[in-house]
Formats: C-alpha cells, structure tokens, sequence
C-alpha cells in the first residue's frame, strides 16, 4: 500500500538533500495533507503484516525530472498496489488568492505524476482525494456529485479547483481507456489534529483557532474575522475523513460503479450539516474560553455564499460520520495545547 503524504524521514530528507546539493538544484518540498490522516491510515491497518505505509518526495517544477526519476524508481522499487493521493497544495482564501498560478500548477504536477505512475506500475486501486470548491458557485445546495461543470466555480480558489476537476477527469479517463480502478472522493473543509496552523495560509478553522487563542493570551479587546459572517461551511473532522476513504476504497469495484458513472465517479464526503462563519467563530469563542468581542470585516471576501455537499450516495452505501464539529474542535484545540502549537 503506498500513502503519498508529507512526512518525511530525517535520513531520507538528508539524503535528498546531498542529491539536489549535487545537482545544485534547490530543495522545495511540497508539504500538504494532514499528519493525523496518516496516523489514521497506519492504525487501521496496524494488525497487517501484508501492508506497508511509504512515504513520496515531490519536488516543484524547478526539479522536475529528478522528482520524476525518485517518484519512478521508488514506484519501481515498492511495487504498491494501493495508492491514496492526499497530496496537494492548500490553503484558505487568502493563500488561493496570493498565490493561484502555485495551486493551479503544482497541485495539476502532483496529480499528473503520480496517476500516470500508478498506472505505469500497474496500481490495482488509487483514491484520489479532491475537494468541494470542485463545484459551482451558485450550484444548488445541498451540493449533488452531477453538479460538476454546471456553472462558474467561486473566483477566489478558482485555480485549485480546476487542478482538483483534472485529477478526477484524469482518474476517469484512465479508467476508461485502461480499465484502471482509480476512484476519486471530494469531501468538504477538513480540519483536525496535525493540521495546517500557518497564521496567512492556513484554513478558516486552524486560523480563527490561532487568533483566539493568542487574543486570548495577550487579553486582546477583540478578535477580527474576515467577511460579513453570513457565508455558510461544512466541516468534518481528519479521523471521520480517514474513515470514509477506507470504507470506499474496500468496497469492490463491482459496487463502487453500480453507485456512480464512468463521467461522474466521484463521491462526496461530509455531515450534511453547515454553520455559519458567524456561528463557527461564536462556537470557537467557548471553546477557546475567549472573554472578548468578535468584529467581523466586511470589506474582506466571504467566499462562496455557502457549500454544503450532498452526502446521500455516501450514507446509503451505509456510512456515517461519528464525531459532531464542538467534540473535533475541543480535541483539536486540546492537542494543539499539548503540542505547543501557538508559539
């Protein structure tokens, strides 16, 4: 089983490191999928003495063929007959619309090299994992998986959108013309343990949980949130995620079509419920213990005015989430204060 992901080994990256030194190329790594996903993965799988967990190295374009080269021979040398694409480029509103020619491009390179890889090497299955942004702005809610390429995606994550509509575009047509059993699954915002705490380029939820926190340690008077509040998300949390991608990729190929179609083969992942970024900061408020005021700026974007998914070809498959947003967001803010997190 290979699990393309962000962790690396110390002796790995040194030993990456002496290669790009070599070549007198610079190393930058792309960094982006959830460490506690991969914990997930690992202990679900822990009583296996059949399955191993590896790790990939991707390098940006500046790199390209020395990734291109590692990312062969390291296909070459595991043989994995499971690959679950979690890598990707992320980040919240801000970051999409500072950087989009970085998620557009690198997240498209990310894809393309491993899909090809992996039909390359004979993978019998890949999940690759996308996001909800993938549809319209103003496409009818609850978001249904035929919705995609109806109407106009939301301007400011417009760029890691399309990547995310190519990967799946491109995990079915290699189904298509090879027979590949590349599936595609695009859950809603994710957050969780191990996440991606970056002050500029984090999520809505790591970020408002750092802002109160630190408003809260230098007894700040209030705490501002972008937007007007009003835009409406859906969130799941990392371990209910990890959940989901398992219990799909298990089921047989036989099933996984006869609940989708071979233009349409992705399946939503989430709760089904939404809240406010209004109602999200109140909650995150209490949970912090935060005494101060919340100012919403209305001069910053909200995004899409809402995006909840539609869950329905998921559950009757027979799957549930399990952990409610308050319990993910007390166990969340309960390890990044055992981490030492907000520094």
């Amino acid at each position: 089983m290979c699990l393309l992901n962000h962790i690396l080994r110390k002796s790995d990256l040194r030993k990456i490191k002496k290669i790009f030194e070599k070549a007198m190329w610079r190393a930058n790594l792309l960094t982006c999928v959830s460490k506690d996903m991969v914990k997930q993965y690992k202990s679900i799988f822990s009583n296996s003495k059949h399955i191993c967990v590896y790790n990939i190295v991707l390098t940006k374009d500046a790199i390209f063929k020395m990734r291109e080269k590692l990312k062969d021979k390291w296909f070459k040398d595991n043989k994995p007959d499971t690959v679950f694409l979690a890598a990707a480029k992320v980040g919240g509103i801000l970051a999409n619309s500072n950087y989009p020619a970085n998620f557009l491009y690198d997240n498209l390179a990310i894809q393309n090299s491993v899909i090809s890889a992996s039909y390359k090497y004979n993978v019998k299955k890949l999940m690759f994992l996308g996001s909800s942004c993938i549809y319209p702005r103003d496409a009818e809610q609850p978001l249904k998986e035929s919705s995609l390429l109806t109407g106009e995606l939301e301007p400011t994550n417009e760029a890691y959108a399309i990547a995310k509509i190519a990967g799946i575009k491109l995990c079915e047509s290699y189904n298509r013309q090879y027979n590949t059993d590349f599936r595609s699954v695009m859950p809603t915002n994710l957050y969780g343990t191990n996440d991606n705490f970056h002050p500029q380029n984090s999520h809505v939820i790591p970020a408002l949980m750092q802002r109160f926190h630190k408003a809260k340690i230098s007894n700040a008077s209030e705490v501002v949130v972008w937007g007007t509040g009003n835009a409406m998300r859906e969130f799941l949390y990392v371990d209910d995620m990890a959940a989901a991608s398992m219990f799909l990729l298990a089921l047989k190929t036989k099933s996984y079509k006869a609940n989708t179609q071979p233009m349409t083969s992705h399946i939503n992942i989430g709760t089904g419920k939404d809240i406010t970024i209004r109602e999200l900061a109140e909650t995150m408020k209490l949970i912090v213990d935060y005494k101060g005021k919340i100012i919403f700026d209305s001069t910053k974007p909200d995004g899409a005015p809402r995006k909840l998914i539609d869950t329905s070809r998921l559950s009757n498959l027979g799957w549930q989430y399990r952990v409610d947003l308050k319990e993910g967001l007390e166990k969340t803010y309960e390890w990044c204060l055992k981490k030492s997190i907000f520094k």
